[in-house]
């Protein structure tokens, strides 16, 4: 397997699911509870660094020949719940999104067509067999997207600033009910409020992923490796699921100076972010 640099790769956020045994069906079921008792589970980092290290051959490899065994592990009122990495399909459908986030030349030298082609052969396959399959987990790149703050509260943020030898962390966790209760409050008042726009859009898709899941799933929001470029205060001071519930409310309340305000608030600082992803 090629060396590849231990180097945290900082751009990504994540919108996990971890759904309990219950939902598992066996063989599958058995396999993740073996899982879960083994010491060494590997971490996200794990995850990004093989990825890069399949793009190092020549040609490169965009998705895994094979689905990952692996997964995160937590436990909710003393039950053992799983977040299946499915790297695989996440590798499909990410690839389905290059062309929006990379120049035609990059992706080009990045990922020839010819490559591209045969993976796109290959999902288009596999989906056939597998039409109802879908990810535990969301990732983006350079943001956390707005629409996946309305899923949490201020209330269950958790922020470590980290040390030398723990690195910082900035998460929300919440149980599938309460996030699909709160998308649902806020879609009825969105859709009262605007015709249309990107966080309705984005609302929609993710309630209807959420769905998919069981009742007794824990929801996870990430910053993942956004934490290793925002500086310490910008982490410490980011209340963005306050501002986003703050909004919607002033919406509800018809206030729509106050909307404004909590907008412009996460315009300002997500900004900043995504500033960041165009010096790089």
């Amino acid at each position: 397997m090629p060396k590849v640099s231990s180097v945290i790769v900082p751009y990504a956020s994540y919108l996990r699911v971890y759904e309990p045994l219950a939902a598992f069906p066996e063989p599958e079921r058995a396999h993740w509870e073996r899982y879960a008792r083994r010491p060494d589970r590997p971490s996200y980092q794990d995850e990004l660094r093989r990825s890069l290290a399949d793009l190092l051959p020549t040609p490169p490899v965009p998705v895994p020949v094979h689905e990952s065994s692996d997964a995160f592990v937590t436990e909710v009122d003393g039950a053992l719940c799983v977040c299946p990495w499915s790297t695989r399909l996440r590798g499909w459908q990410a690839l389905e999104d290059l062309p929006q986030e990379l120049p035609a030349p990059v992706l080009d030298a990045v990922l020839p067509v010819v490559v591209r082609r045969q993976a796109a052969q290959d999902y288009e396959r596999w989906l056939a067999r597998n039409p109802d399959a879908r990810p535990w987990i969301r990732t983006s790149t350079w943001q956390v997207p707005l629409h996946w703050f309305v899923l949490v509260s201020d209330g269950e943020r958790r922020y470590e600033k980290g040390s030398t030898e723990v690195p910082p962390m900035l998460r929300y966790r919440t149980p599938m009910v309460q996030a699909r209760r709160r998308t649902a409050r806020a879609l009825r008042t969105l859709r009262n409020a605007i015709d249309e726009g990107p966080l309705l859009d984005g609302l929609v898709d993710v309630g209807r992923w959420l769905e998919e899941f069981h009742p007794r799933s824990l929801v996870e929001l990430d910053y993942g490796g956004l934490v290793h470029v925002l500086p310490a205060a910008d982490l410490d001071g980011d209340h963005s699921a306050a501002d986003v519930a703050e909004g919607i409310e002033a919406l509800r309340l018809g206030d729509g100076a106050a909307a404004g305000e909590a907008y412009a608030r996460l315009v300002e600082r997500w900004r900043g972010v995504r500033d960041r992803r165009s010096a790089n």
